[in-house]
């Protein structure tokens, strides 16, 4: 008979400590029952699958350059991730907000088709040069980056509808629910849209933090879950990565 208990993950670092511990009691989102977890993962296994693909010297000056510009870049088990949906959408044209220094956009065209154009959108015109720079030390051909400077809401209207396989967004979490429905406009039905800090440092599972971020991430990963439109998963790499695959629907 199937046993209705499913296995929780807890990455090193979290409440419950590193390594193996006791299980505990944790309802699944949605779940109205107590269940049982299991013991969660152990820190080297959670490490281990985090570094699964090795990151090379492009993406490693990309990480250095972005320390000294103070941005957080995605971690490389999102970067995998990204690279991975890229590879099986087949992707021709991927929207990515928030550019960087370019460590997120190398690992998404690097899983794009050989001639697909990442747009990708930052405020600053700064990081942008310093990501182009990374795409070219990659050996990306240069009509295959477009990096537009500006406020992701100001350039994502001017975008094509139903143009996109991806969209993926790492810019203001403020913005995240506004990013949701300019990406749900640029998608293609069957294109995914992709959240990172989903997890917002272990914040937005705690009921109890209510600061303007993460109740932005919470209510984002609410609508997300409870939309009928969509196929959604939360994948507990880096900071968490919430993906969503566009339903088709019917015209009327």
């Amino acid at each position: 008979m199937f046993n209705d208990r499913r296995t929780r993950i807890v990455p090193a670092g979290s409440p419950v400590g590193s390594g193996m511990v006791a299980a505990r009691r944790v309802p699944p989102v949605g779940h109205h029952g107590a269940w049982e977890g299991v013991i969660p993962i152990a820190a080297t296994s959670w490490t281990y699958a985090e570094e699964f693909i090795a990151e090379d010297d492009v993406l490693a000056a990309a990480r250095a350059s972005a320390e000294e510009v103070g941005v957080v870049p995605v971690k490389t088990g999102v970067g995998a991730a990204l690279r991975f949906l890229a590879s099986v959408l087949d992707a021709r044209a991927v929207v990515e907000v928030g550019t960087g220094t370019g460590v997120s956009g190398l690992w998404l065209l690097r899983g794009m088709r050989p001639d697909g154009v990442l747009t990708t959108i930052d405020i600053e015109a700064e990081h942008q040069r310093l990501a182009r720079q990374t795409f070219n030390d990659a050996g990306i051909p240069t009509q295959r980056a477009r990096t537009i400077p500006g406020s992701a809401l100001e350039v994502m209207p001017r975008l094509t509808d139903g143009h996109y396989d991806l969209v993926f967004c790492d810019g203001d979490k403020h913005e995240y629910g506004a990013y949701l429905d300019a990406a749900l406009r640029l998608l293609r039905p069957g294109g995914v849209v992709a959240f990172d800090n989903a997890l917002w440092h272990d914040r937005v599972a705690d009921p109890a933090q209510r600061d303007a971020e993460t109740v932005a991430i919470r209510d984002l990963g609410k609508r997300i879950a409870e939309s009928e439109a969509l196929v959604p998963a939360l994948l507990p790499v880096g900071d968490g990565l919430l993906v969503a695959k566009k339903l088709w629907v019917p015209e009327d």
